[in-house]
């Protein structure tokens, strides 16, 4: 089956007017483009960099959401209160509760809404922090940032919406104390006015910032990142020029299992611990509970003597987890016939090793973790030939703090009060993770705030 291709619109036809202009091509901003195009708007997405989907296209887990059929289906009863509640407690309890409170009720209308466009996310699986399964992707199992990003351009261009890339966005107009446009900058060094009746910035975070990044956390200067080169706080500079409010900048999560011994940093998603991988050190012992939540995880690899660990698993686990066919495509993932074959391959002791699979397979069979307490990702154990190996260690992965904004994914000054006619939602706007994001939360919250952005935008520009 041939691979999709989008089409991004041609720079010629990049108007002066737009009743919603949509910074930003990565899900939150395709989904507010979509919804507000379908209540009657005219967007236009503008995109900075030459690849479309930003960080999207890097999660790899799945989107949470709480009482939706999709968990019935799999004879999984869940709650709103639980969701919150896990979001709550994983989050340092320092989440906006407003906000929060938003995120959690309408995460399974947002399940719903793809569906109805389409996208179907009817496995589910299990991240670090949860206590249930509500973590949802494809039956495919294929990674859910690039299947959500290919999906959602083929409704883009369904609906005819243009997007535009290489198109930078130097600065937010204002007309009458409300936002009333873009100036920008095309890819020949043309710059161009866009007027419009309301702006929703979905740029993303800042993880790719090392200015930003040493301005707030100075400790995290040095770490790689999983982020994509385009992830540098634009939205962040633009809203603070127009007088936002900022909120939790500090608050940067570090993903404890990236694989960088290359050039580039790949995340292991979550997903492969939800599975049943585990994580072992440099004497092939577990140290942790490796489904806690990532602020904890990490924690415990950077206490141990060489800074990184290993995660192990076995062809059972790898079925279930359809990212680790472009890991080890790309050669990141360590083979063993065996236990022991894998353990010399690692360079740790293979009796060790094999003590610990088999002490971690009694625990799964017994379903109880004497030693960490695990009690998630246990559906599986570690049996069946061939075996698996992934070198990873902790790595800039996503920005808590942002843009201030409230339920309605309004931009707030620090005062609190709404700057007319901006918006944002995703990884641009702070407050809802508190002091650590879980995992499947960043997907959810693109959709659920990224319909909102579009819902409320129609409604201020209609003056509904």
């Amino acid at each position: 089956m041939a691979k999709y291709v989008f089409q991004p619109t041609d720079i010629k036809e990049l108007k002066d007017q737009y009743d919603l202009v949509v910074i930003g091509s990565g899900a939150t901003g395709m989904t507010a483009a979509l919804q507000a195009h379908e209540l009657g708007l005219k967007p236009v997405i503008l995109e900075k960099m030459d690849r479309l989907g930003g960080n999207t296209n890097r999660a790899s887990s799945g989107m949470n959401a709480a009482e939706t059929n999709v968990q019935l289906k799999h004879h999984i009863v869940d709650s709103y209160e639980e969701f919150y509640e896990d979001t709550y407690r994983g989050g340092g309890e320092l989440n906006n509760q407003e906000m929060l409170q938003y995120f959690t009720t309408h995460g399974a209308l947002a399940i719903d809404w793809l569906a109805d466009h389409g996208i179907h996310l009817d496995d589910v699986t299990i991240t670090g922090g949860m206590k249930i399964k509500r973590t949802h992707r494809p039956s495919s199992m294929a990674p859910i940032g690039n299947f959500l990003v290919t999906e959602l351009l083929k409704l883009v261009e369904k609906e005819k919406i243009p997007l535009f890339n290489d198109v930078h966005v130097d600065h937010l107009v204002q007309a009458d104390h409300a936002v009333s446009g873009v100036n920008v900058t095309l890819n020949d060094g043309t710059q161009k006015k866009i007027n419009a009746k309301a702006v929703i910035l979905a740029t993303g975070g800042f993880g790719a910032s090392k200015d930003i990044i040493k301005k707030y956390r100075p400790d995290l200067v040095d770490y790689k990142t999983t982020n994509q080169p385009g992830a540098t706080g634009d939205g962040i500079k633009l809203a603070q020029e127009v007088g936002a409010g900022l909120v939790d900048m500090d608050q940067i999560q570090v993903h404890p299992t990236v694989q960088q011994d290359t050039d580039h940093a790949f995340l292991i998603g979550e997903a492969t611990r939800g599975e049943g991988a585990i994580l072992v050190n440099g004497r092939a012992q577990r140290f942790v509970n490796e489904l806690d939540t990532r602020k904890n995880v990490t924690n415990a690899i950077n206490q141990l003597p060489e800074k990184s660990a290993y995660l192990i698993l076995d062809s059972g686990i790898r079925a279930h987890v359809k990212a680790i066919e472009f890991y080890d495509h790309i050669g990141l993932v360590i083979h063993g016939e065996t236990i022991s074959e894998l353990a010399e391959k690692i360079n740790v002791e293979p009796a060790n090793l094999e003590k610990t699979v088999t002490d971690w397979n009694k625990a799964v069979a017994d379903q109880q973790d004497p030693t960490f307490k695990r009690s998630t990702g246990m559906d599986r154990d570690i049996s069946q030939a061939p075996f698996f190996a992934i070198h990873i260690a902790p790595a800039v992965h996503y920005t808590m703090g942002g843009v201030k904004i409230n339920r309605k994914a309004q931009v707030l000054k620090e005062t609190g009060e709404p700057i007319k006619g901006l918006f944002a939602g995703g990884e641009v706007a702070g407050g809802l993770h508190g002091n650590n994001r879980i995992g499947g939360n960043s997907i959810a919250e693109t959709v659920v705030f990224g319909r909102q952005a579009g819902e409320q935008s129609y409604k201020y520009v209609s003056g509904k």
